[in-house]
């Protein structure tokens, strides 16, 4: 009894303080957004800047993602600047060949993984990890996600790849592609349109750590008024798991799914699990490599950035926040599938 008593009172304390001291952290995640958001002039009214286009959504390997990306990349005519963490997927390494002797290619690639790909037109960073995965096409499209182009990446693990036309996303990407190029990592200008208004799918697009990410993050799960869903390949930041329990606490459901891989001590895997989360380990013997918030069923936070540390402050990084109930939907149908 003695023993069982006192997990009670650490149960208790525990909750005692997630409701004394979260509430803190979550106003102060307002008032840190509200001062980020004034020291960028392109978010300074809240606006949202228009353009026309479109967003595909695919799931990586219940989709052909080799053969879809491969077409998106042969379908350039002026250029291709692709910024990869690591490529090893034989069709896209021969189309960027092929393309690189009649177009503008440039690849940046981690320094861990230059012997995968390595050619004139690529470069590598020079310290930490360079971890996104996108490329920008003739100024007008991009392709971006979870998924890195290599075999894993694309016939075994669980990704997500999106490919969006959009001239001023894509302008976002390339300034950020160009600062690498030239060899600024880890740091650089803060994005010029994080706000767009694609058609009418409204869309935050922000690069870490510059645009501060983490912060963006926490701000978009604070709204959250039913329900966030998520599924993560590493989850170890304590700043968005405090905004996933102080929702816990508001009663809205929080379900998700971890590489179970991943689940390691620094992992807040058994903190949210210790208090009512329903999270459970993933089960593909591969790698469950999302990530990937669904709040409300209407909003999507998706990108290269895992929620952790080294992926706010140590890596580049990017995310998208895509509010369009339909794409949240398709993202909610693979949480289920992975879940299950």
């Amino acid at each position: 009894m003695a023993g069982k008593r006192r997990f009670t009172v650490k149960k208790l304390f525990i909750t005692i303080f997630l409701i004394l001291i979260i509430p803190f952290i979550y106003s102060g995640t307002t008032s840190l957004l509200s001062q980020t958001e004034l020291d960028s002039p392109s978010s300074i009214t809240e606006s949202f800047v228009q353009d026309y286009g479109s967003i595909e959504t695919n799931f990586c390997p219940q989709e052909d993602c080799e053969t879809i990306l491969t077409n998106f990349l042969a379908s350039a005519q002026e250029s291709i600047h692709c910024a990869l963490f690591e490529l090893n997927l034989p069709k896209v390494q021969q189309v960027l060949l092929e393309k690189s002797s009649s177009i503008d290619v440039k690849v940046v690639t981690d320094n861990d993984y230059l012997d995968e790909f390595d050619y004139p037109f690529v470069q590598e960073d020079s310290w930490g990890l360079m971890h996104n995965k996108f490329c920008i096409v003739d100024s007008k499209k991009i392709s971006t996600g979870s998924m890195n182009p290599t075999l894993n990446g694309a016939t075994k693990n669980d990704n997500n790849l999106l490919l969006i036309e959009s001239q001023i996303l894509a302008q976002n990407y390339d300034d950020e592609f160009q600062e690498m190029w030239s060899g600024t990592f880890k740091k650089g200008d803060p994005v010029k349109n994080s706000r767009v208004m694609l058609s009418e799918t409204k869309i935050q697009n922000y690069f870490c750590p510059e645009d501060h990410c983490t912060e963006r993050i926490k701000g978009e799960l604070a709204k959250a008024k039913e329900s966030i869903h998520f599924m993560t390949f590493s989850f170890t930041s304590q700043e968005i798991s405090n905004i996933l329990l102080l929702k816990k606490l508001d009663n809205l459901t929080i379900r998700g799914v971890m590489e179970a891989r991943q689940v390691t001590k620094d992992s807040v895997y058994q903190q949210l699990l210790y208090q009512g989360v329903d999270v459970v380990k993933d089960q593909n013997k591969q790698n469950m490599h999302h990530k990937v918030f669904i709040i409300d069923g209407k909003t999507v936070i998706t990108g290269s950035m895992n929620p952790t540390g080294g992926g706010n402050t140590r890596n580049d990084e990017n995310i998208l926040i895509i509010e369009d109930e339909n794409i949240a939907q398709l993202f909610l149908k693979e949480w289920e599938r992975v879940y299950g």
